[in-house]
C-alpha cells in the first residue's frame, strides 16, 4: 500500500507537486492559508484567489518566510460578486494556461442576514452561487478536479428549493449556514455525475475540515458566535489539522470523483472516504439545483 492511499495520510504524504497549478479561493486565511503554505512547500504554483488583497499579501510573506519551493500569485476574487468571478475566470482563460486543481474553499458562516451584490441571500449566495458560477467559467481549462469544501454542519441542513433567499421564511443564520453547506455537497457530487455522463476525465471531489479552526462566524453578532469566538481556540483542531481533507482531495491520484473526503471520525482524525448525509446524495434534488443555479447565475456548464 503506498503511502497515498494508507488510511493515514496527513500533510507529510504530500510528493513533489513541481508543474502542477492549484487555484485556492479564500486562502489568505484559515484552512485556505494552510493549504496554500503546503501547496507551495512542495512546488505548486497556487494563485491565490482572495477579496482583500493586503490580506492576501500578507499571507504570501508569511508563506515565504515558512520555505518552500513553490510559486505564489494573488489575484483578486470576490466569490459573493458575479461580476468578480467572471472577470477572475476571464483573466485566466485569456492566459491560455492549465488550472489543473481548483479547491473552492471561501466561504462564510452564520452571518446576520444580508445580501449579496447579486441579490443572493448572504451565505448560499457566498458558498454555493459563488463556487458554481467560477468553476462553471473555469471548467474549460481544468485539468485534473475540482474540489468543493463543504462542512460537517451540511448534515443538519435542507435546501428550500422553493425559498433559497429566505424570502418567505424566518431568516435563521444556521439554518441559512447548513443549507449553503448542504448545496455544496450536492453541487459537488452532481458536478462529478455530469462530468463522467459528458465523457470527461474531471474528477469532482467534496470534503470537509471536520471541526477545524478558521474564521468562519467572525463576523456575527449572535451570541453563539461570540461564544464561538471565545472557545473555538480550545475547542478545535488547527488550520494544519483541518486542511488535510482538502489537500488530499486535491492531490492523492488514487482519490476517485464523487467522494467526500473527512475526517475518519467525522470531526477529527485522518482524511478518509466519508459518506455524505442521505439529503446530500439526493440526485432529483442536486439536478433541481444544478438547474436553478445555472438560471440565476446565467453561467451553463460545456461538459465534453
Amino acid at each position: 500500500m503506498t503511502a497515498m492511499a494508507k488510511d493515514a495520510w496527513s500533510v507529510d504524504d504530500i510528493s513533489d507537486l513541481s508543474g502542477k497549478t492549484f487555484v485556492v479561493t479564500g486562502a489568505n486565511s484559515g484552512i485556505g492559508l494552510e493549504t496554500t503554505r503546503n501547496l507551495h512547500r512542495h512546488g505548486a504554483t497556487v494563485i491565490m484567489a482572495c477579496r482583500n488583497l493586503d490580506k492576501a499579501q500578507r499571507a504570501v510573506a508569511d508563506i515565504e518566510a515558512s520555505g518552500g519551493r513553490g510559486v505564489l500569485r494573488v489575484i483578486h476574487l470576490d466569490v459573493s460578486n458575479l461580476s468578480s468571478v467572471e472577470r477572475f475566470a476571464a483573466e485566466l482563460v485569456a492566459e491560455g494556461s492549465t488550472v489543473d486543481v481548483l479547491i473552492n474553499n471561501a466561504g462564510v458562516m452564520a452571518t446576520d442576514q444580508g445580501r449579496t451584490v447579486d441579490g443572493f441571500e448572504t451565505q448560499i449566495g457566498t458558498n454555493h452561487f459563488g463556487h458554481f458560477a467560477l468553476t462553471g467559467r473555469l471548467l474549460p481549462i481544468i485539468g485534473d478536479r475540482v474540489v468543493t469544501v463543504s462542512s460537517i454542519a451540511h448534515r443538519s441542513g435542507r435546501v428550500h428549493l422553493d425559498d433559497l433567499h429566505c424570502d418567505r421564511r424566518r431568516y435563521s443564520r444556521w439554518g441559512a449556514y447548513f443549507q449553503s453547506k448542504l448545496a455544496n455537497v450536492l453541487f459537488g457530487l452532481e458536478l462529478d455525475r455530469r462530468l463522467r455522463g459528458g465523457g470527461s476525465t474531471i474528477r469532482s471531489i467534496v470534503a470537509h475540515p471536520g471541526t477545524a479552526r478558521t474564521e468562519l462566524g467572525k463576523n456575527g453578532t449572535s451570541t453563539t458566535n461570540v461564544v464561538m469566538r471565545k472557545f473555538t481556540p480550545v475547542l478545535v483542531r488547527t488550520g494544519v489539522q483541518g486542511c488535510e481533507s482538502q489537500l488530499r482531495a486535491a492531490i492523492d491520484p488514487d482519490v476517485r470523483g464523487g467522494t467526500m473526503y473527512g475526517p475518519r471520525l467525522m470531526a477529527f482524525g485522518a482524511p478518509v472516504i466519508e459518506t455524505p448525509s442521505r439529503a446530500g446524495r439526493d440526485p432529483d434534488t442536486a439536478r433541481r439545483l444544478w438547474e436553478i443555479s445555472e438560471h440565476v447565475t446565467g453561467v451553463v456548464f460545456k461538459i465534453g
